[in-house]
């Protein structure tokens, strides 16, 4: 007898950093269906859920948030062994994208304004994680 299995591809994971409610009910709406998804509200605690050993695929990360803001964050990221080249889109509200870079001399994957086109952030996923 042959048992058949599935090839099942596993499914990319997102970290969805932000402190606003709206944008991450967004986000998980636009993208539950094609990737697992996990949500944090500020940049501490999204690096202590990676400091306990959980490496997502991309992470998608606001730019203001309380605690320890995307600034921060994104810094953090950039200088640890372990967390550098994680791919990284990061959301503003109220910075302007040319602020942001500054602030930010690191490599990012993509930036983009709030509000966003969700079929864009679609694009610049699928383009970021092939």
């Amino acid at each position: 007898m042959i048992i058949e299995h599935k090839n099942e591809i596993a499914r990319k994971r997102i970290l969805l950093v932000d402190d606003e409610v709206a944008i991450l009910k967004l986000l998980e709406f636009i993208l539950k269906k094609d990737y697992d998804l996990v949500v944090k509200n500020n940049g501490f605690d999204a690096l202590t859920w990676l400091d306990n050993g959980n490496i997502p695929d991309l992470i998608i990360s606001d730019m203001e948030m309380p605690y320890f803001d995307g600034a921060d964050f994104v810094r953090s990221l950039k200088v640890s062994g372990y967390f550098r080249d994680i791919p990284l889109i990061v959301l503003s509200g109220s910075e302007s994208l040319e602020n942001i870079k500054t602030r930010i001399p690191y490599p990012i994957n993509a930036l983009m304004s709030k509000p966003f086109n969700p079929s864009i952030l679609k694009d610049k996923i699928k383009i970021i994680l092939n």
